[in-house]
């Protein structure tokens, strides 16, 4: 669960960071609950799921629509 929350989390900035934000949050947390060993994955899983979820706020600010693209 460590390690597929920081690949979601990493997916997540580039693309639907709406649904990979959250998974990679609630994955990362149920790892860290269990005790994984891989601990440091379950924390950068966890900060990318946040960081998903700034920069979709970041964009929805930018275009004040819940739809966001790079192109303008």
């Amino acid at each position: 669960m460590a390690v597929a929350s920081f690949v979601l989390g990493l997916v997540g900035l580039l693309v639907l960071n709406i649904f990979l934000g959250p998974i990679a949050i609630i994955l990362a947390g149920l790892a860290l609950w269990r005790g994984t060993a891989r601990r440091g994955r379950a924390l950068l899983g966890l900060g990318l799921g946040v960081a998903d979820l700034v920069v979709l706020f970041a964009f929805v600010a930018a275009d004040n629509t819940l739809s966001w693209s790079i192109t303008g």
